[in-house]
């Protein structure tokens, strides 16, 4: 007879086998009221500058259990994507996150293969909880649904947040896509871990836009939160705006113009970054062959091939020539 402990066993290799990097378990409870607090503050005061979503669906961001009923445990999973190699030094960039295919499907497809090896089965959005006698049934979550996935993975014990807004994991760094399994099965959770960040503040220095800023506030179940301003953020600027960059994202653009990872570089946990090895994950010939000149006349066409099943569509064919065009020369 499989014991919940031994099943946890059986997912957490299965998960290596699938090539995750850092697997926990947390129980799926209420967030923190504390949580609760701070993101609604946040929302108050604007720090998701438009993105409306962020607003939609409060009951089941901070209670998983209106998100899938029956849930008993939310398996957290990262996927590494330090890059091997990125654009030549000194031709545009793109965020290291970007350099391959789009995480969303990937991750999400490793995530159902791990839940259906283990015997689960998938249930659809509308459905109750299963009954008794029914086999453990799932729902994969990347970062597409109402899932505050930091926090969840705080929880299941991968990592802290640092003062950069990013999950860090120990020895490993901040380079990492997260997803979920929300399972019906109980399984024994792991313990929370207490932030290492210390009193360094490289990250928040090193933000080109000033879109963090001390002092940090302790917040129940996360940690310790920065001030966060997505307006200022260049990842927002290139990627979530829909209008005109603004004169501070276009002063501070330098050669990335798309997403921004200066925080991430700054980071002293990422000097244990290992590069990936995932396939889906590396840069495409015709990225790498990229120049300035290639850029600045960039057609639809070539758009559409270097870009096909990559998360750089979100920005849309008009959205990223805006940001090239904005680039220094």
């Amino acid at each position: 007879m499989t014991t919940a402990s031994s099943l946890k066993e059986i997912i957490k290799a299965g998960a290596a086998d699938l090539g995750f990097s850092s697997i926990g378990f947390a129980r799926a409870l209420p967030v923190t009221e504390s949580m609760r607090e701070h993101y609604l503050h946040w929302l108050s005061v604007g720090g998701h500058a438009d993105m409306r979503y962020l607003e939609n669906n409060l009951d089941k961001r901070f209670d998983p259990r209106l998100l899938m009923p029956g849930v008993k445990t939310i398996v957290v999973v990262a996927l590494n994507y330090f890059p091997s190699c990125r654009l030549p030094e000194g031709e545009p960039q793109i965020a290291d996150y970007a350099l391959g295919n789009d995480y969303h499907d990937l991750v999400k497809a490793k995530l159902r293969l791990l839940a259906e090896r283990t015997g689960f089965q998938l249930l659809q959005r509308d459905a109750v909880a299963v009954k008794e006698g029914d086999p453990p049934g799932y729902r994969a979550f990347v970062d597409s649904a109402p899932v505050l996935e930091r926090y969840w993975a705080v929880q299941a014990g991968l990592g802290w947040i640092g003062k950069n807004h990013q999950l860090i994991i120990p020895h490993a760094g901040s380079e990492f896509f997260l997803g979920e399994l929300f399972v019906t099965e109980e399984l024994p959770p792991d313990k929370p871990m207490t932030s290492r960040c210390g009193k360094c503040h490289r990250c928040v220095d090193a933000c080109p836009t000033q879109a963090l800023c001390l002092p940090a506030r302790q917040v129940d179940g996360y940690g310790e939160i920065t001030g966060f301003s997505s307006y200022r953020c260049l990842s927002y600027q290139t990627i979530e705006n829909r209008g005109e960059l603004s004169a501070g994202a276009q002063a501070a653009m330098d050669c990335t113009f798309y997403g921004c990872d200066c925080c991430q570089r700054a980071c002293p946990w990422n000097r244990f970054a290992i590069p990936t090895t995932e396939e889906a994950l590396q840069p495409r010939r015709e990225l790498l062959e990229m120049t300035r000149q290639k850029w600045d006349n960039l057609t639809v066409e070539t758009y559409r091939r270097l870009f096909k099943g990559s998360a750089v569509k979100r920005v849309k064919y008009e959205g990223l020539m805006r940001n090239i065009r904005a680039l220094k020369s």
